[in-house]
């Protein structure tokens, strides 16, 4: 199957054509015909499997063949981050038919936004800022045909699912077709879907919701205080390219990504508390390989779309089995393999069980050789010191469980060496 299969308007077609887009993907191949058909759309989807052009391109065609006057597509996505990549793909998809597309966030000036929405055939907005539009009457709604909610499991985590309530009422509930996108299916989702999509609404889901195979797992168990002085050895004893970190929390992805500076990586760090300008530069910074580390937060992370990540490293296990499937598909994308580490603790006893029980496999443990997993907490509760140093050079890829300093595979049971009887 290729894209000539759609039967997409001329000037879409230039749009993908000139985007070197061959070949749908699965979840692209299954959404579009009904999209286009004007059906309501569920689709399951993790990041990286190209659902932003399953929603895009339908939308693109629609609004191209139509008589245009204001604002006709809204797609409301959790992050700012996100709602930029999205405005950007819509752009470059459009770029032969003249639909003007505007992303709407906090974080930034409203009033240069209020010149944009005046002229815009497509919205991308994050739910907060969107509101502050609507409440200032600064944008119209009521000639939107398509709604998109993209990413909805993080919107409910994030907590904007009362937000999303109050832009429906400024919608048309007649005519409006509307598709829910989403990597993981709570039922809370379940219900938004229920509330919100026609009866007959078609539910699409490309692939498992499991890892890629084409990313490999290791479990490094240690003790809490010992996480950063692993994670400084790791990234010492293995051969990458870009490595994203996940934390738990905005302080930590804070505290963390100024450790890493201080021991010489190239890093730094993406999390709620940073405006605007400094995100972007954090983003951009990756992307162009001018920090080699991002530590980030989930909701953070949300958005970053880059294909040479080659190892995603949790520093802090994720709350749910669906949290780390979404993780890890950080790496291993377009064809390329990855690493996924996770530092556990004793206290993750539970989500290891959960998230073995999730993949339908064990995940290996490791330990590195000649690190001191024993030593007690220091007093002040400062990190380990470490002589800065510049920027490491790539090296050879270690050997599969072993680094260059000779890390080895655990044979022990995850916990068995943290115990304390065995300490």
């Amino acid at each position: 199957m290729n894209f000539d299969t759609f039967s997409f308007h001329p000037r879409v077609a230039a749009g993908i054509a000139a985007a070197g887009y061959t070949a749908p993907t699965p979840i692209q191949a299954q959404a579009i015909p009904d999209v286009m058909r004007g059906r309501d759309v569920m689709g399951l989807a993790q990041t990286g499997t190209g659902k932003t052009a399953a929603f895009a391109l339908p939308i693109l065609h629609r609004l191209t063949t139509e008589p245009r006057g204001g604002v006709r597509a809204l797609v409301v996505a959790p992050t700012r981050e996100l709602a930029e990549q999205i405005r950007q793909d819509f752009t470059r998809l459009g770029a032969r038919t003249g639909l003007r597309s505007v992303s709407v966030y906090g974080g930034v000036g409203i009033t240069p936004q209020v010149t944009s929405l005046r002229r815009a055939d497509i919205v991308v907005a994050c739910p907060g800022r969107l509101l502050d539009h609507l409440n200032r009457g600064t944008v119209d709604l009521s000639r939107v045909e398509v709604l998109v909610l993209d990413e909805a499991d993080q919107m409910f985590d994030m907590g904007f699912l009362p937000d999303i309530r109050r832009i429906l009422k400024h919608l048309p509930q007649r005519g409006r077709q509307t598709l829910l996108f989403s990597a993981t299916m709570p039922p809370q989702i379940r219900r938004l879907a229920g509330d919100i999509l026609d009866r007959g609404h078609l539910r699409v889901q490309a692939g498992q919701d499991a890892p890629a195979e084409t990313v490999s797992h290791a479990f490094y168990p240690v003790a809490k205080h010992l996480k950063t002085a692993l994670l400084l050895r790791l990234l010492d004893d293995t051969c990458t390219d870009n490595v994203l970190v996940f934390t738990r929390t905005k302080h930590r992805a804070r505290q963390l990504g100024g450790k890493l500076a201080k021991a010489g990586f190239s890093s730094t760090s993406l999390q709620g508390n940073l405006s605007q300008s400094r995100r972007r530069e954090a983003m951009e910074g990756f992307k162009s390989g001018k920090y080699q580390v991002l530590v980030a937060t989930d909701i953070a992370a949300r958005g970053i779309d880059v294909s040479n990540v080659s190892h995603v490293i949790n520093y802090d296990i994720p709350g749910t089995p669906e949290a780390y499937i979404h993780r890890i598909g950080r790496t291993g994308r377009a064809k390329r393999s990855g690493q996924a580490f996770t530092l556990i603790t004793d206290e993750d006893r539970q989500m290891v069980r959960a998230i073995h029980g999730a993949i339908g496999a064990t995940v290996e443990q490791r330990t590195i050789e000649n690190f001191d997993y024993r030593a007690a907490p220091p007093r002040t509760g400062a990190g380990p010191s470490r002589r800065p140093r510049g920027p490491r050079k790539p090296g050879r890829s270690p050997a599969p469980g072993r680094g260059r300093r000779g890390g080895r595979r655990s044979s022990e049971g995850v916990f068995a060496w943290l115990s304390p009887q065995k300490a």
